[in-house]
């Protein structure tokens, strides 16, 4: 099984996964929170950091990126190669308000012609390896019959799907028919994402879909750190020293970032 690890903004920036590497059963890969291409300047300094191989080391990371325009997707592809990424990750499945009113995120599922110009440009001007992270659809679970038929006319790396509509936004459950639907027709390798908060979430997926290759787990880690271990091992209970040991990792390496804030804070 390939376990990863999903990008959530502000919180899985490079600290947090150098901590969870350094502490925990390692995740197959490790997913940024998204970059939105920039038309006037490169990366910035925040966005650097988190990039740079030297706060990646020992970790397959992906990075997300957030965007409606395949051109500006295969110019930000060729930006990460210098920082040595042959794989990026679009996301087609934010719900925020902010993000799909612009035709991102989940509002690229909402016109299926747009969907497809967008994928057409982008796997023309790219050689990068792109996986898409997606939704059902904006509102109702059977859009996606309609939405994976243009998946499948792409070599999409890895589909990874959050079987949830954007109206869902986190609320109800994930709809399992249609994971059923998307192994049996999916013409690109499938990861799942939804709802995998503890092991007994976990053993119930594969007991529905036992030839699952593939899980990411986004709330569940951020909850529950050592999730991974406990589905490798018997442990079921949380290991405190091993939590205080992420715990103290993440703090020493934001006191790294923000010196100056950590010193005032300790005055006081």
């Amino acid at each position: 099984m390939k376990l990863y690890l999903a990008p959530l903004e502000g919180i899985t920036g490079y600290v947090y996964r150098q901590a969870y590497h350094a502490c925990y059963e390692d995740a197959d890969k490790y997913f940024t929170p998204f970059l939105a291409p920039h038309t006037k300047r490169s990366f910035n300094a925040r966005e650097r950091n988190d990039l740079i191989p030297e706060h990646n080391a020992g970790m397959y990371t992906v990075p997300q990126v957030l965007s409606k325009s395949g051109e500006d997707v295969a110019a930000i592809a060729e930006e990460l190669k210098a920082f040595g990424y042959q794989e990026i990750n679009i996301n087609a499945g934010c719900p925020s308000g902010t993000v799909v009113s612009k035709g991102r995120g989940a509002g690229l599922l909402d016109d299926e012609r747009a969907l497809l110009h967008f994928l057409d440009e982008m796997f023309e001007k790219t050689d990068a390896r792109i996986s898409i992270k997606t939704r059902l659809g904006m509102e109702y679970p059977d859009e996606f019959e309609g939405i994976l038929k243009i998946y499948n006319r792409f070599p999409i790396k890895e589909l990874i799907l959050h079987p949830r509509v954007r109206e869902d936004y986190y609320k109800n459950k994930p709809d399992w028919t249609m994971v059923e639907y998307a192994l049996e027709y999916s013409s690109n390798p499938l990861v799942y994402n939804g709802d995998i908060f503890t092991k007994s979430d976990y053993e119930q997926l594969l007991k529905e879909f036992p030839n699952t290759e593939k899980v990411m787990l986004g709330r569940g880690i951020i909850s529950n750190p050592q999730l991974i271990d406990m589905f490798e091992s018997q442990e079921t209970k949380l290991d405190k020293k091993k939590l205080k040991a992420f715990h103290d990792e993440i703090c020493n390496g934001y006191e790294e970032i923000f010196p100056a804030q950590s010193s005032e804070n300790a005055i006081r």
